[in-house]
C-alpha cells in the first residue's frame, strides 16, 4: 500500500516541479527568441537605411537564427529531462521520508489492534465458555451459579480494567488531559502507593521498605502516586516470592532521583527496550509463574513520567534483580 502511495506522491512531484521548470523554460525561451528576433529587425532596419557606417553584412543570417532557436530548444529540453531525473529521484527519497512517519503509526496502530484484541479475545472466551457450560447443566444449583456470577464478574472487571487503561494511555498519549499542579511531599504519595499494594505484597510475601526522605517536587499528587503504584505492583509481580523490594530516592542538583529495586530473577538485555511498549510483558525474562494484567501499566507509568517532564530508565540482569529509576525536575513542570 505505501509503496503506491510513494510512487503516486513521487509522480505528484514530478508533475508539479516539471510544470513549473515547463513554464519558466516557455517564458525563457519566449524572452531569448524575442531579443533575438528584436536585433535582427533592429540590424535589417539600419542595412536598408544604407548608413555608411553600418553598410557591413548582416551578422543575422535567416538561417543561423533558426538555427540558434533550435539549439535553444534543445539546450531547454535537455535541461529538463535532467530536472525530470533529479526530481524523480528526490521525489522518491521525499515521498519515503513524508510517508514514514505515517507508516509508523498505521504500523502502531495496527499492533495495537492486535493486541487489544488478543486481550480481549481470553476473558470473553472465559465468559462464553463458561455461560455455555453452565447453560447445558439443567441441575445448576444456586451455589454453583452464584460461583459462575462470580466468575463471570471477575472477568468484566478485567475488562473494565482493560478498557480504562486503554482511555488513561490515550488520553496521555494525545496530551487531552490538564490535571492541577500542585507542591507534593514526595514521601507521603510513596507511603499510599506502598499502603495500596499491601495486600499483593503479603499473598506473595514480599516486603517493602521505603527509605524515601522528606523531598518536595512540583506535579500531579494523584498521577504521582499511581506512578509508584505502578513501580510497586510491577516489582511485587515480577520480584522473587519470600524477597524484599527497597523503595528510596535522593535529590540530585534540581532532580530527584527515585529508585525501586526488587529481587527478582531479572531482566535480559535485549527485553529492556521493550519493557515500556503497550501489551508487553517480560514474563520469559523474569519468571515461569503466571503473572497477571495486560501489559500497560508501565507504559501508563512512562507517560506519567514524560506528563512531568521526567526520565525514566531501567537497570537489570538476569539473577539480580531488576531496579526502575525515574528522575523527576525539581522545579514548576506543566502536568
Amino acid at each position: 500500500m505505501f509503496k503506491r502511495a510513494r510512487i503516486k506522491l513521487t509522480a505528484w512531484y514530478l508533475l508539479i516541479i516539471m510544470l513549473i521548470s515547463m513554464s519558466f523554460s516557455m517564458v525563457i525561451y519566449r524572452v531569448l527568441t524575442s531579443e533575438l528576433d528584436r536585433l535582427e529587425r533592429v540590424e535589417r532596419i539600419r542595412v536598408e537605411r544604407r548608413l555608411p557606417q553600418l553598410l557591413t553584412p548582416t551578422f543575422f543570417d535567416p538561417d543561423i537564427l533558426a538555427e540558434t532557436k533550435q539549439r535553444l530548444v534543445l539546450s531547454l529540453v535537455a535541461i529538463n529531462a535532467m530536472i525530470l531525473a533529479g526530481s524523480a529521484i528526490a521525489g522518491y527519497f521525499l515521498a519515503g521520508r513524508t510517508l514514514e512517519p505515517i507508516a509508523d503509526i498505521l504500523e502502531e496502530q495496527n499492533l495495537f489492534v492486535t493486541n487489544a484484541s488478543h486481550e480481549l479475545r481470553t476473558p470473553l472466551t472465559s465468559l462464553k465458555a463458561e455461560i455455555e457450560v453452565n447453560l447445558r447443566n439443567k441441575s445448576l444449583t444456586i451455589n454453583e451459579a452464584k460461583k459462575l456470577l462470580q466468575s463471570n464478574l471477575e472477568e468484566v472487571n478485567n475488562l473494565q480494567e482493560l478498557s480504562d487503561n486503554l482511555i488513561r494511555l490515550t488520553q496521555f498519549q494525545n496530551g487531552n488531559t490538564s490535571l492541577p499542579v500542585t507542591r507534593v511531599q514526595l514521601s507521603s504519595s510513596v507511603n499510599e502507593a506502598i499502603r495500596r499494594v499491601t495486600l499483593a505484597a503479603k499473598t506473595k510475601r514480599v516486603s517493602i521498605t521505603s527509605a524515601v526522605p522528606n523531598l518536595m517536587l512540583t506535579g500531579n499528587a494523584v498521577l504521582l502516586t499511581e506512578l509508584f503504584i505502578i513501580l510497586l505492583d510491577n516489582a511485587v509481580k515480577y520480584g522473587a516470592r519470600g524477597k524484599k523490594i527497597n523503595i528510596d530516592a535522593k535529590k540530585t542538583d534540581d532532580h530527584i532521583e527515585i529508585r525501586v529495586t526488587d529481587q527478582g530473577s531479572g531482566i535480559r538485555k535485549e527485553d529492556i527496550p521493550h519493557l515500556f511498549d503497550r501489551f508487553w510483558r517480560a514474563d520469559k525474562s523474569r519468571t515461569k509463574t503466571d503473572i497477571q494484567g495486560y501489559g500497560l501499566g508501565l507504559s501508563i507509568g512512562k507517560q506519567i513520567v514524560e506528563r512531568h517532564h521526567g526520565t525514566i530508565r531501567v537497570e537489570s540482569s538476569l539473577g539480580m534483580g531488576t531496579t526502575f529509576i525515574v528522575t523527576l525536575p525539581g522545579g514548576n513542570p506543566k502536568v
